[in-house]
């Protein structure tokens, strides 16, 4: 299999179902843990958005151009509470209509410890599962991204929004009560959330009422001991025993990669025994 790269799709089952497309083929990755494989960049990089080829990819799997002029390149969507569409900034009005005046959620998920997110309502979980969590639970919804985006920032000062890859691709982790958490917080924060309902009204941002955490167990038979990110620029050929697969990592018996970073890479896969 060839073609440009892109993050395996991935479903929740017993273990988290991976696969892989490659130039119009697909690869059930699971079915693959315990054999040998070998990933070969091929040297070219193509542009997710205008098809160019491009020799370095931003914002996973853009030229420059595209990276300077799209909407979903701008820093507001790695910062929701930076939208800029109300004041009338905004690169592109229609993508932020799709895109960001759509209902999001905000939630606690466990991938290595407690972190706050926000994402798409439709986007769960599969938000999750790239992220490697082993928990997920939604705690509030909004009408819009920039709202989830503040609620987000509000939480933000009691617990992390960051996922810590090399702890998460070590172990399976330690089990977490989302619901006392998610009170705990609700607790803390209690002004501020109540400043933001008072701004947007209660409708726009809400409990989650009903909501129920979820868990995830990963298709991995070894966890590494240390972990080593292989870099496919610099070493264009990776080879190795595939031992697992969590969130958009493989990990190899010598090394992991994350194949999400490589969007819009051409590569080859091959299964070596």
């Amino acid at each position: 299999m060839q073609g440009q790269l892109s993050k395996m799709t991935c479903q929740p089952g017993e273990q988290v179902e991976y696969r892989l497309n490659l130039g119009g083929s697909e690869q059930e990755m699971n079915t693959l843990i315990g054999r040998r494989i070998r990933i070969s960049y091929l040297s070219a990089i193509i542009c997710q958005h205008c098809g160019r080829k491009t020799n370095k990819s931003f914002a996973q799997g853009h030229c420059y151009p595209c990276f300077q002029t799209l909407a979903s390149c701008d820093l507001c969507i790695m910062s929701p509470d930076r939208c800029h569409l109300h004041l009338g900034t905004c690169r592109d009005e229609s993508f932020a209509e799709r895109f960001c005046l759509q209902p999001h959620r905000v939630y606690l998920a466990n991938s290595t410890g407690l972190k706050v997110g926000i994402t798409r309502a439709e986007n769960l979980p599969s938000r999750w599962l790239d992220q490697g969590a082993t928990q997920g639970l939604v705690i509030m919804t909004t009408a819009t991204r920039r709202q989830s985006g503040l609620v987000e920032a509000v939480l933000k000062a009691h617990v992390s929004d960051r996922t810590q890859w090399q702890r998460m691709l070590k172990s399976a982790g330690d089990v977490i009560d989302l619901e006392a958490e998610r009170d705990r917080l609700m607790d803390l924060a209690q002004a501020e959330i109540a400043a933001l309902q008072a701004e947007f009204g209660t409708d726009q941002i809400a409990p989650a009422v009903g909501a129920e955490p979820m868990a995830f167990t990963y298709p991995v038979a070894q966890y590494p001991e240390k972990v080593k990110s292989h870099n496919l620029e610099k070493l264009p050929v990776l080879e190795g025993e595939l031992q697992g697969i969590k969130g958009q990592y493989l990990i190899l018996d010598h090394t992991v990669i994350n194949l999400r970073k490589y969007t819009g890479y051409e590569v080859a896969l091959q299964i070596i025994d």
